[in-house]
């Protein structure tokens, strides 16, 4: 497998990971009527699943078979998927904490990405995705803090 196909995996898993997390949180605050804050979580919801579709087609295009196999399936990563747990019947302030926590791994992963020797139409797409995830990551930054200021 090409550097490109292990560091397109690599994101497509922590997407889906972002995913998943975010539609969980959005749903938590929707059962606690915080409908603004569900809204904001359901967008980033979509832009993973966005960001996790092109990185799929991208990754078709060099051939490379990013079927989900063994090792590399079985891996649970440290962001989303340890606190998912942390999210049912939590306060606004510690779902939008677990977002964060999960953002701060997909930053890094993002990071670690970047760092690699990966080809240069890979690295446009990549260097795009973070720059987003960035942003996603401190307004969930912001929308905890001025949450956890209004119960301070």
């Amino acid at each position: 497998m090409s550097t490109d196909a292990k560091i397109s995996k690599n994101l497509m898993q922590v997407l889906k990971d972002g995913e998943d997390g975010f539609m969980k949180a959005a749903k938590e605050m929707s059962s606690q009527s915080r409908t603004e804050v569900a809204s904001t979580l359901e967008k980033y919801s979509t832009q993973r699943a966005t960001y996790y579709a092109e990185l799929e087609r991208l990754a078709k295009g060099y051939g490379d078979d990013l079927e989900e196999s063994g090792s590399l399936s079985a891996k649970l990563h440290r962001g989303w998927m340890s606190v998912k747990e942390a999210l049912s019947g939590s306060d606004a302030a510690a779902v939008l904490d677990a977002a964060e926590q999960g953002e701060d791994h997909a930053k890094s992963e993002y990071e670690d990405a970047l760092k690699d020797d990966i080809s240069s139409d890979l690295r446009v797409v990549v260097q795009r995705q973070y720059e987003g995830i960035c942003a996603a990551h401190d307004e969930v930054k912001r929308l905890r803090d001025t949450t956890q200021n209004l119960h301070a």
